[in-house]
């Protein structure tokens, strides 16, 4: 029964790397077709939900079969639990993804973004797309502290979102409407996607340790401090025995 349990398992860890792929392929074409202006990448990036709501149900049917199979135990449980979340962030991350290839695909030939502020859009998709790629990343290795340092990126694309909305909503702003609305949904859809992304890295943190992302920081940050103190008190006493 467990070794049946432990492919479940292993299943549906697989399921997650697929559907992480799906995901970064869906912002990779999104993002060439919104800075590009290109209808094929869009085309092909809308074409994907089907793939995306696949692997998403195929992921939820294993959950709960999981979870009426056997009692899990805490760590399985945590797998388990963690994993489903998970799906929902990369699920919410594919659909954002979708949403920046309709609205390039809607304005084909034309570029959405105004060519003076596109450069903004180009370092969103290299930060989301890096941060989509770490994911993956977690996801095989579960290092707690790789998970943290996504939270940089995160707060990255959190402070181009900000500076976006300032200059649209600026006086000097010589766009159109229409171009400030487009241009803040999009720079919103950039901004949540590295949301889901660190929120599922929090979800790795918690499988990993079994702590939320601040308490294993707080731990952490103690335990270095602990090390720190035993090294000192270590090195006088080496310097009391001369």
């Amino acid at each position: 029964m467990r070794a049946a349990y432990r492919e479940q398992l292993d299943n549906f860890a697989h399921d997650l790397i697929i559907m992480s792929d799906t995901v970064h392929n869906l912002m990779t074409l999104a993002s060439k077709a919104l800075l590009e202006g290109a209808l094929q990448p869009a085309e092909e990036a809308v074409s994907l939900r089907e793939e995306l709501d696949e692997v998403r149900a195929r992921c939820e049917d294993r959950a709960v079969s999981l979870l009426a199979l056997e009692n899990p135990m805490a760590k399985d449980l945590r797998q388990v639990i963690s994993s489903i979340y998970i799906v929902e962030d990369y699920y919410r991350m594919g659909r954002l993804a979708q949403h920046i290839a309709t609205s390039a695909r809607r304005r084909h030939p034309e570029i959405v973004v105004p060519a003076d502020i596109l450069g903004f859009f180009e370092e969103y998709a290299r930060l989301v797309l890096d941060m989509s790629l770490g994911l993956k990343d977690l996801l095989i290795t579960r290092d707690p502290d790789l998970a943290l340092r996504l939270t940089d990126d995160d707060d990255a694309v959190d402070d181009i979102n900000q500076h976006l909305l300032r200059i649209l909503t600026q006086r000097e702003w010589k766009g159109t409407v229409r171009e400030a609305v487009e241009t803040s949904q999009l720079s919103r859809y950039y901004e949540r996607f590295a949301d889901h992304c660190a929120s599922a890295a929090g979800r790795i943190i918690y499988l990993a340790t079994g702590l939320d992302p601040e308490r294993y920081m707080h731990k952490r940050d103690q335990e270095q401090r602990e090390a720190e103190l035993e090294a000192r008190m270590a090195e006088l006493e080496r310097q009391f025995h001369r």
